[in-house]
């Protein structure tokens, strides 16, 4: 089997404020995961914001170096002490695409010259192989290369420009992608359009997907394996459609009350977007445990260990 993603005790700590009023945060905290497959697979990380899970993304990508811990990309470590492969080696098999694809273009130089970038700098290939390399591209995608080439971000729309995105992401062929929330600025009606074209690329030609994202609809239409997280924690862990069907941890039934049903008045539980309470990230035991209605005073004081469920999960909570 092999390993599509490991993390091991991975921590990131930031330190906030003055020099007398500092405080830490650890937007991870002692995160393990572990996917082996034989196949491709699509892992997400979903959570409200403040949840760790873009820190997680960046700390895969080697944009952000973890403050302790490891993570291994397709048996390969690429976060932590250790040898690691050099950047091209690095961006051969693992690519990003961003949340905002006009923040991923610059409005002074035309696209097609970012894709060609990536396969004459980090594919080696000549400027005739990346032609061809870009038109195969832009093809997967549903796109094509003589209506991309000499364009100015400008001149594409929102859900367009992610394709060339992910098509520029595919060039080098990587074993993974990492999307961080691809569709939140994509228009509602076109965002079916690119999670479809992940499973697409996913079943059809063997790509990996580690989709970071706040949409639970997305992540169990299109998801292999779902992560919970909360507050810099891993609060579940496993199966996506197991998890999604029959949630144990107290968080994650949370946030799939907060999604609402057809024919069904809607009032919306309070979940803290913009609010992230620093004070939640101090706890030493249980993140979750003041807004939990199941917490007791151990909660409080102890970390909850891992529980694996008979589905093969992970749930950090004392009570699972």
């Amino acid at each position: 089997m092999t390993i599509i993603l490991k993390t091991s005790h991975l921590n990131k700590v930031y330190k906030l404020g003055g020099f007398f009023n500092r405080i830490k945060i650890n937007a991870l905290d002692d995160v393990n995961l572990t996917v082996e497959s034989d196949e491709p697979v699509i892992i997400s990380v979903v959570g409200e914001s403040g949840s760790g899970k873009t820190t997680l993304a960046k700390v895969i990508l080697r944009l952000v170096e973890p403050t302790s811990g490891s993570a291994h990309v397709y048996d390969r470590l690429v976060a932590g002490k250790g040898d690691k492969p050099s950047n091209r080696e690095f961006l051969n098999s693992v690519q990003p695409i961003f949340q905002n694809p006009f923040e991923a273009f610059s409005s002074h130089r035309t696209v097609d010259t970012y894709l060609s970038d990536t396969a004459v700098r980090v594919t080696k290939l000549s400027k005739t192989e990346a032609v061809d390399a870009m038109t195969e591209a832009l093809h997967l995608v549903g796109l094509d290369y003589r209506d991309v080439r000499g364009k100015y971000s400008n001149q594409f729309s929102g859900g367009e420009l992610q394709r060339v995105s992910i098509a520029r992401a595919l060039i080098p062929h990587p074993e993974i992608i990492v999307a961080d929330e691809p569709v939140s600025m994509i228009d509602a009606s076109l965002r079916m359009n690119i999670i479809n074209l992940f499973l697409s690329l996913k079943e059809e030609y063997k790509r990996s997907f580690l989709y970071i994202t706040h949409d639970l609809a997305t992540a169990y239409y299109i998801s292999d394996y779902i992560a919970v997280m909360y507050r810099g924690s891993i609060v579940e862990f496993g199966d996506a459609k197991a998890i999604l069907a029959d949630p144990q941890h107290p968080y994650t039934q949370l946030l799939l009350d907060s999604i609402p049903e057809i024919g069904k008045k809607w009032q919306r539980k309070r979940i803290a977007l913009a609010d992230i309470e620093a004070k939640e990230f101090q706890f030493t035991g249980c993140r979750y445990c003041n807004r939990c209605p199941i917490a007791e005073d151990k909660c409080v004081t102890e970390r909850p260990p891992a529980v694996k469920k008979v589905d093969g999960r992970d749930v950090y909570c004392h009570f699972a």
